[in-house]
């Protein structure tokens, strides 16, 4: 009898711990564009308690306007209420000190793509957070694996690729690495699912799903630039208009940031060989500062100083 009731407590623990029902707070490290999406749908779609990390306390109170500016948006729209609205935003809070996810159930890193960066953040974390809690990045083309191998909890530590903006698109890539426990992966996939994602699951190699098949159609773009196939304006309407595409990939490019474009094709290099080599345009862009909407300029300029005013490709 005793043997019984003790296989029933465990069993309805099991399934307690493969459901979200025990993550109360999830911390999110970085205040940009990505880090601040995922946190609000965290807030809004999943109803759990954030912490948004980012050492730079500016970032922090630009994340909180962000969010604030995009839930007025939907108030003034009907999509939500006044107390809704009110509720979101009390489930989130700021901090400029990883010590403050300590208590975390939860943690998805969200900062710039470098490898160093990312394996340097988690193994701070690792020594932090609760040694049961989950580690997440939302890293668009680094090995899982090298990074989970910066922790003790290799176990743990799983992929989260979410797609820009965050509030918007619906997809979220899963990518478990060498050492991710099945327990692991069910319980960020249900969470993927609370937050009202959709998810598929990539393998560990570099670029994943995603950007194993856009960042080259991008980087081709910028090399038909490169070689005067024509203009800016002529490639994007091409793609927008001739293969139905949302935007131009020279727009979308600039919204991902070039940047971040040039590190994942880097990424893709190094790993599988020189038919993914960046563009020498795309490089010489990067070099020039040129990172698209993050700094106002990139194929298309987004900043018109004396009307104080932004623009893009029209």
């Amino acid at each position: 009898m005793l043997s019984s009731v003790t296989s029933n407590a465990f069993k309805s623990l099991q399934r307690y711990y493969s459901t979200t029902q025990h993550i109360q707070t999830v911390g999110v490290i970085g205040g940009g564009q990505m880090g601040s999406g995922i946190a609000q749908v965290l807030s809004q779609a999943a109803k759990k308690n954030v912490i948004v990390v980012d050492l730079n306390k500016q970032v922090l109170e630009k994340s909180l306007a962000g969010i604030t500016s995009i839930l007025d948006k939907n108030v003034a729209k009907g999509k939500m209420s006044d107390l809704e609205k009110s509720d979101i935003l009390k489930r989130l809070s700021f901090s400029d000190s990883l010590k403050s996810l300590a208590n975390a159930d939860f943690v998805i890193e969200a900062v710039i793509e470098n490898a160093e960066i990312k394996c340097n953040i988690f193994k701070e974390l690792d020594q932090i957070v609760k040694k049961e809690a989950i580690l997440a990045t939302n890293t668009s083309s680094i090995s899982i694996t090298k990074i989970a191998a910066a922790t003790k909890r290799p176990q743990n530590v799983i992929g989260m690729h979410f797609m820009n903006p965050v509030p918007v698109m619906k997809l979220v890539e899963i990518i478990p690495g060498i050492s991710t426990s099945e327990e692991t992966q069910n319980i960020t996939n249900q969470l993927t699912k609370d937050m009202g994602k959709v998810h598929t699951v990539a393998r560990d190699t570099a670029g994943f799903i995603a950007n194993r098949l856009l960042m080259p159609y991008i980087n081709e773009a910028c090399q038909a630039v490169y070689e005067g196939l024509g203009t800016i304006e002529d490639i994007d309407t091409t793609m927008k208009l001739g293969c139905n595409m949302p935007m131009g990939p020279l727009t979308l490019a600039d919204f991902i940031g070039l940047d971040t474009c040039l590190s994942i094709m880097k990424v893709l290099q190094a790993e599988l060989g020189d038919k993914y080599k960046p563009s020498p345009l795309l490089i010489r862009y990067v070099e020039a500062g040129k990172f698209g909407k993050k700094s106002n300029e990139g194929f298309y300029s987004y900043f018109i100083p004396a009307s104080n005013t932004f623009k893009g490709p029209q």
